[in-house]
């Protein structure tokens, strides 16, 4: 009986059914799969949005907003010119100048971006297509208006490079400048460089770009006319200040910092640079915030360097510096956090052996 009743009882509990493993479909319609996708079908728009907001609405918008312009000549003689051009409210910033001579000066200090001189013949248009060539073919346009459509003296006080006259050159330098900055400081953090090892690989990156960018735009494509090494260091502190950001912001974020450098340098600063224009020819408060971000600051320093003999310099050259400045600290710190968090474990592993 007993052993009758054993084997009834282990034949009657019968061994738990194994689960087969989830279907590839399954796992594919798990939640997490599918909170990763929506997470992808909202933020590629969202990022769409965000790239056509940045470049197509200061392009849609490009016109003078306070922009730098001269009147030279006598008071009476300019009364009438000063006040057609105020006319257009928000347009102008208007600067006198007591003669033509006073007037040339302004623009190649680039205090203003041209000058309408009254002379006995009628007025005469100065204007600097080193500082952009736009600005200066839209000032032809509103005093040739003005004149009636009477012929306009235009006189080109700093022309643009004879093989660049449109300054599609230095306007497409920009964004090859900035992705070499985002694509160093990436490289840096990638490959796991810290603290001064990082700070020279950054250093020594951005001075090959600028020597490298340097020999195709000025040297082959001739787009500039200023001293070669002042326009290469030029394009090296564009580069170094770029890829100092990003990589720290990467030493302190991790590398989500990565991306947040990449999104506020090319889809701020790039756009909002003002190179293809003139930082007042941008809606406000998109010019002004151009020029506080590198590459804004870069395309500004350069024209300076190249055309004006360092004129206006000092503004971009101390945003650049403060740039790679505070970049390049935070690599520095960032690695000096890390050292200290990796150190912790081992002196807290080995207080309880010293204490038994």
């Amino acid at each position: 009986m007993s052993a009758t009743s054993a084997t009834t009882t282990g034949t009657a509990s019968p061994l738990p059914d194994r689960q087969p493993p989830p279907s590839a479909a399954q796992q594919s319609a798990s939640p997490s799969h599918l909170r990763r996708i929506a997470v992808v079908v909202v933020l590629a728009p969202v990022l769409a949005a965000l790239a056509l907001w940045a470049f197509a609405w200061p392009a849609a918008r490009t016109a003078p907003h306070d922009l730098p312009l001269g009147v030279a000549g006598p008071a009476t003689a300019t009364a009438q010119v000063q006040k057609q051009l105020e006319a257009h409210e928000g347009a102008f910033e208007i600067h006198r100048y007591a003669d033509e001579a006073a007037a040339r000066d302004a623009i190649e200090n680039r205090t203003v971006y041209g000058a309408v001189v009254v002379t006995e013949r009628g007025p005469e248009l100065l204007t600097a297509s080193a500082a952009s060539p736009l600005v200066a073919q839209s000032l032809q346009q509103a005093v040739a208006r003005q004149s009636g459509g009477a012929p306009l003296k235009t006189v080109d006080v700093v022309p643009a490079s004879a093989d660049d006259p449109r300054g599609a050159v230095l306007t497409s330098s920009v964004l090859p400048m900035t992705l070499a900055g985002i694509a160093a400081g990436a490289v840096v953090t990638l490959l796991g460089l810290r603290g001064r090892r990082a700070v020279a690989a950054l250093i020594g990156a951005a001075a090959v770009v600028g020597l490298v960018a340097a020999l195709v735009a000025g040297t082959w494509l001739g787009a500039f006319t200023g001293s070669w090494w002042s326009e290469a260091a030029v394009l090296a502190a564009s580069t170094l200040a770029v890829s100092a950001a990003v990589a720290g912001l990467a030493a302190l974020l991790g590398t989500p910092g990565i991306g947040l450098g990449a999104f506020v340098m090319m889809l701020l600063g790039n756009p909002f640079s003002g190179a293809s224009s003139a930082p007042e020819m941008l809606p406000a408060p998109v010019g002004t915030i151009g020029q506080w971000l590198p590459p804004g600051a870069g395309a500004s320093l350069l024209r300076s360097v190249s055309f004006f003999d360092g004129a206006a310099a000092s503004g971009p050259a101390l945003t650049l510096t403060w740039w790679s400045a505070l970049g390049l600290g935070a690599v520095l710190l960032g690695s000096a956090l890390k050292r200290r968090k990796e150190s912790a474990p081992a002196t807290t592993g080995r207080e309880p052996a010293l204490a038994g």
